[in-house]
């Protein structure tokens, strides 16, 4: 149980939802911050402004997946107020507060480090991050259907990356009759690759392997579909970029060549925001139920 933990959940999207219905059930305090739109009613919850909270009393800070952006302004879906979390807020809490976000940037990031507090990066998680390949290669696999004329099964598909999502995208794609390819650095992941039944190929070959492409999945949080990538590739290719923002892709090129790409991090939270909620809410419960 966590009776007496006063948690404050600051913004965030429906996923937020199953991980507030855990926390109550399990007895915690629980400060909403952004929720000024939701009917919902949860036991043991209030709903407050932010400069409101009492934050001498917080043990933990709950931010949504994205975290904050560089000026400290958090996003929600059930609000029209600016919520911005600031370093003096954080300062105010006891030495034990626990800052939880899906991803960091440098302003939460200084903010951890002039505080002394601790921040736990939920998606570094290798729990956090394998269940949510699930919803992710799922929606992958909607997107892919949406925005093409073309089925699934015989499709040339490449994944770029053979990290947790990539694997379960390949698998997934696989699956489905396509023809995939998997593009990777290291000489073990290539072995993995082959294992598996599937076509391996170094990044830095990514121009030549991409010639035939049906369908091109970035996972890789750098620049690897670069212009020189897109120009080889048909015009009919469907780039799909599940990185973290700005992506892996050249955008601005790929519409200069008509290509269609899109990019589409936290697709669990689009597709299946009550199973990420779950997924988040169940590892939550066990992180605050730790001793302090």
């Amino acid at each position: 149980m966590l009776t007496g933990k006063h948690v404050v959940i600051i913004g965030g999207d429906a996923r937020q939802l199953e991980i507030i219905r855990k926390l109550s059930t399990f007895d915690a305090k629980i400060s909403l911050v952004g929720f000024d739109q939701l009917d919902d009613g949860f036991i043991g919850v209030t709903k407050m402004r932010i400069d409101e909270v009492d934050w001498n009393t917080v043990d933990a800070i709950l931010l949504p997946i994205s975290g904050t952006n560089e000026a400290g302004k958090v996003d929600t879906i059930f609000s029209n107020e600016s919520i911005v979390l600031t370093e003096e807020m954080i300062e105010k809490t006891p030495n034990h507060c626990v800052v939880y976000s899906g991803i960091s940037n440098t302003y939460l990031n200084q903010c951890m480090k002039k505080t002394n507090r601790t921040l736990v990066k939920l998606m570094e998680r290798d729990d956090i991050a394998i269940y949510n390949s699930i919803p992710t290669a799922e929606g992958t696999i909607m997107m892919a259907i949406q925005h093409t004329d073309f089925t699934i099964h015989g499709a040339n598909v490449a994944v770029l990356g053979l990290g947790r999502v990539g694997m379960s995208v390949a698998r997934k794609f696989a699956a489905l009759g396509a023809k995939v390819k998997v593009g990777a650095r290291e000489s073990d992941l290539l072995a993995r690759i082959a294992e598996m039944g599937m076509e391996p190929f170094h990044i830095s070959k990514a121009a030549q392997e991409l010639r035939d492409v049906d369908v091109c999945i970035n996972t890789i949080p750098a620049l690897v579909v670069t212009a020189n990538v897109l120009a080889e590739m048909p015009s009919h290719t469907f780039v799909i970029d599940l990185a973290s923002k700005p992506g892996g892709t050249d955008f601005r090129y790929a519409e200069k060549r008509g290509i269609k790409a899109l990019l589409v991090p936290g697709l669990p939270g689009i597709v299946a925001p009550k199973t990420a909620g779950r997924i988040l809410a169940d590892v939550l419960v066990k992180l605050l139920a730790e001793p302090s």
